[in-house]
């Protein structure tokens, strides 16, 4: 379209003429980022005869695991169960795999199997804490396939997924999926008659990833594959690695960390990939208070890999909605074909595995999925592309450049016109940041409505994407009068400049600024032809502009969304939930709508003035909207913490309660708790989360995000038993060297009955068995155990410095606070025999029927009974 009909169209017509092209780009970018396979039910290709990944089989494996055997924490029961249970699949696919020769004699084929058991220590830092970890009897199950030589050994690619459940959770995507997806994918191998492994491939299904990756620390550290292929630590290793973790039920699996260029290039060749670098990037920075097992193998055995992750409807996570009939159908059968396709390119003779051979090294490659299509750049090309692009930016600026007063006596510069339209569009940035972050603050600290938009991840774009807009048209009131053709052009230049710069630092995410820059210079070249110079910008332009933007920019806002909504829920009281989703609202439409400013401009400051009148009143109603939400429902539910603690110590019994969001409410729901628990008269309290807090230390350090109640005084009376004292801390080895100013001793935690205990105490430690480098000084120290069923005894041997002035006959004591959970009081987990928990779980049964009924169920609560105490030793 020429630019002269469209001038006589107001801004009403031209955005009904670019409505069905920008609904229909947002529209297919959403649809292709959603979109999954049919799931496949017959494990066998009835027109090859051969096997095929089966969704049904893997749900099947899902459901045993989180619904027929349960809650897998580390420690109890059902967790040996799992374990058991995993043994014996081992043993069926060894069996199949000895079948499979028998029908084919001459087949290069093994299948080897170990049941991992052991001890250990390491240091777990996370969230800005050192903590440290002991673990007793753990086990892991390890499945590896080869051709049975020596030689196709030499290099394996090793795929994780963990069989244990964390403590509110019965873990159906986290992350019983993922186990029975590598079931499945050994089963299609070993069955497939023509696959033969050049190199082997490594099934680690590790029992201990939620009690903070005591698994794979076991399998990294002792286990004899591991010393195959990293006879030292930190040794650079000949093994690739896949993780499949779980933390959504929807979607597609996303590839959201990767640290080679060889297994990048790898994933691209899979059927339906998944990931952008921009995701990488954003794991890799620590933003993202989570962690996997990838941290162990690339810590212990210095190897390269993919993490790979469902992550849509993550409000799930860690819940006891974790259900398998919650998983969206073509979850299972995406991540499963995605996964045996890697591994059969990967144990294959083009694989990229002898190539691997120096360790991790930071890539430096450029990914990102785009409507099906996976594109790989280096760096080096990256770098060149953009600086190009740049280039032609500066150039194409300058010879489509037109004196906007041609007869004014003094010709205005073409730096001078087009600073100023930079500084339109750097006001327009700021002024969106600045609109959306003032409805945020206003909804938080003035509404006192937080979190309004946290059942509905987009809802979050209804509320502050108007704001953001009014804030962007508002600034460009400060700036005067601007050349729609300027705008457009400084946007193109500042993309083109930010993406060549950003990769100058090795920050891969600045294809996002290329992609979008590239056709704004396509659109401005095209625009040169169908435009008279001088002209206004045509609305071709605007189309062929805002394509690539927007459909990534929606792709971009879904991938982000999807992760931080349902994270602020679980961010704590004091987090700025409000201000981080506002932020990200206005980043990601300043991306995926640049063009807004350009054409605002094209009508005149009238125009202007009743755009940003309108988008505030717009925002006034949405707000008023929202302000009558409620945050939560039955499947978007808060998060809260509910733990009956018998102290040894004090002799007393109370009840702490606790959330981990800032929404609005929770002092209330705290009173109420309290007059329907509690004796007459008793009040919760609020109580200080710290270091010091031992009441929660089971959930240390993360128990940083938790607003804590506590009732002071005693439950009613049927909640009352007489104490279990038998866990216990002691000293053992109890020397003192009063010349070095220094007492050594073994502690010894006793806790049968009582599992995930944690102890911590205050000392200025020199030496200890945990590792070899204590802080220095004195400092307060966590170490939390976790062992197998029926291990109730554990021991750390420490040297401590005394304290200044100590010459008395005896030292000091030690004072430890310690406490743990009772394996048989953790509701709902040990609902099917309740009876064996006694008053503990009497009280959880009726506590999770009322806070159902008195929410409506927009409440996931976790209910553990611990028993703790101090030990002065």
């Amino acid at each position: 379209m020429s630019a002269s009909p469209s001038r006589r169209w107001g801004p009403i017509r031209s955005l009904l003429y670019l409505a069905p092209l920008l609904v229909g780009i947002s529209y297919a970018a959403l649809r292709e980022n959603y979109a999954l396979p049919e799931p496949v039910v017959d494990p066998i290709n009835p027109i090859t005869g051969l096997p095929q990944i089966s969704e049904a089989r893997i749900l099947e494996y899902s459901r045993y695991l989180s619904e027929d055997i349960g809650y897998r924490t580390v420690g109890t029961r059902e967790h040996a169960l799992g374990d058991e249970w995993m043994v014996q699949q081992a043993e069926v696919m060894r069996a199949q795999c000895e079948e499979a020769l028998r029908a084919l004699p001459g087949r290069k084929l093994q299948c080897e199997i170990w049941h991992q058991r052991g001890d250990g220590y390491h240091r777990f830092d996370i969230m800005g804490k050192r903590l440290y970890k002991t673990y007793r009897d753990l086990t892991n199950v390890v499945v590896r396939i080869s051709d049975g030589t020596e030689k196709g050994k030499t290099h394996a690619v090793l795929v994780n997924a963990h069989v244990d459940s964390t403590l509110p959770s019965p873990g159906a995507a986290d992350d019983a999926l993922a186990v029975g997806i590598m079931l499945e994918c050994m089963r299609v191998l070993v069955n497939t008659p023509d696959w033969e492994p050049t190199h082997s491939i490594v099934f680690l299904f590790n029992n201990a990833e939620e009690s903070l990756q005591d698994g794979s620390h076991l399998f990294s550290t002792q286990h004899p594959i591991a010393d195959t292929y990293c006879d030292i630590c930190f040794r650079a290793s000949d093994r690739s690695r896949t993780f499949l973790p779980a933390a959504g039920t929807t979607g597609k699996a996303l590839l959201f960390q990767a640290t080679s260029e060889q297994m990048i290039q790898t994933y691209s060749k899979v059927p339906r990939p998944s990931g952008t670098i921009i995701a990488n990037e954003v794991f890799s920075s620590g933003i993202i208070m989570s962690d996997t097992d990838f941290r162990q193998f690339e810590e212990y055995l210095n190897v390269t890999g993919l993490d790979i992750a469902v992550v849509g409807n993550s409000y799930l996570y860690h819940t006891r909605k974790d259900l398998v009939e919650n998983i969206e159908p073509g979850v299972a059968q995406n991540m499963a074909e995605n996964t045996l396709a890697l591994l059969l390119e990967l144990s294959s003779p083009d694989s990229v595995l002898p190539t691997l051979t120096a360790g991790y090294t930071r890539p430096t490659t450029v990914f990102f999925s785009y409507f099906g299509y996976f594109i790989v750049y280096s760096f080096r090309t990256a770098s060149a592309m953009y600086t190009a692009l740049l280039i032609a930016s500066v150039a194409l600026i300058y010879f489509t450049y037109v004196d906007p007063a041609p007869a004014l006596k003094q010709r205005i510069s073409p730096i001078v016109e087009q600073l100023k339209g930079i500084a339109a569009v750097a006001l327009g940035f700021v002024g969106a940041i600045l609109g959306a972050n003032i409805v945020a603050f206003l909804m938080r600290n003035v509404l006192g409505k937080a979190l309004s938009w946290f059942s509905v991840e987009m809802s979050c774009i209804v509320l502050y994407g108007p704001a953001a807009l009014a804030g962007a048209l508002a600034s460009q009131l400060l700036i005067g009068r601007v050349r729609e053709h300027t705008v457009f052009t400084s946007i193109l230049l500042l993309q083109a400049l930010l993406a060549t710069v950003v990769q100058s630092l090795g920050i891969g995410s600045s294809a996002a600024l290329f992609l979008s820059a590239l056709p704004l210079s396509i659109s401005l070249v095209l625009n040169a032809f169908v435009t008279t110079p001088g002209d206004d910008v045509s609305l071709v332009s605007y189309a062929l502009g805002q394509f690539t933007p927007l459909s990534l920019g929606t792709q971009i806002f879904c991938g982000t969304l999807d992760v931080f909504v349902p994270l602020t829920g679980r961010m704590g009281e004091e987090a700025p939930a409000e201000h981080i989703i506002a932020s990200i609202v206005a980043f990601s439409g300043a991306y995926a709508v640049p063009l807004v400013l350009p054409f605002v401009h094209r009508f005149g400051r009238a125009v202007l003035i009743r755009s940003v009148v309108l988008m505030t009143i717009l925002t006034a109603v949405v707000m008023a909207v929202f302000s009558l939400r409620s945050p939560f429902d039955n499947m978007h539910q808060k998060r809260m913490y509910v733990l009956h603690m018998e102290n040894t110590t004090s002799l007393e019994q109370h009840l702490h309660v606790a959330s981990a969001d800032g929404a609005p409410g929770f002092d209330e729901l705290a009173k109420s708790i309290a007059q329907r628990f509690s004796i007459p008269g008793i009040e919760a309290k609020s109580v200080v989360m710290d270091e010091w807090n031992g009441d929660w230390d089971i959930l240390y350090p993360f128990s940083s995000f938790l607003t804590p109640y506590k009732f002071e005084m005693p439950l009613k009376p049927e909640y009352l038993d007489p104490l279990d004292q038998t866990f216990k801390v002691s000293a053992a080895n109890d020397t003192i060297d009063w010349a070095a100013g220094t007492r050594s001793l073994t502690l010894v935690v006793e806790h049968p009955g009582v599992i995930w205990t944690t102890i911590a105490f205050d000392a200025h430690v020199l030496k200890w068995t945990l590792d070899r480098n204590p802080p220095d000084g004195f400092a307060r120290h966590h170490v939390k155990e976790a062992s197998f069923y029926g291990h109730d005894r554990w021991s750390m041997d420490v040297v401590i410095k005394l304290p200044e002035g100590s010459d008395a006959p005896e030292a000091p004591k030690l004072r430890v606070n310690f406490v743990g959970v009772h394996e048989k009081a953790m509701w709902p987990g040990k609902k099917a025999e309740k009876e064996a928990g006694g008053h503990v779980m009497r009280l959880f049964e009726e506590f999770d029927n009322w806070i159902a009924d008195y929410t409506g169920d927009t409440v996931d609560v976790m209910l553990l009974g611990c028993v703790g105490g101090v030990a002065d030793v």
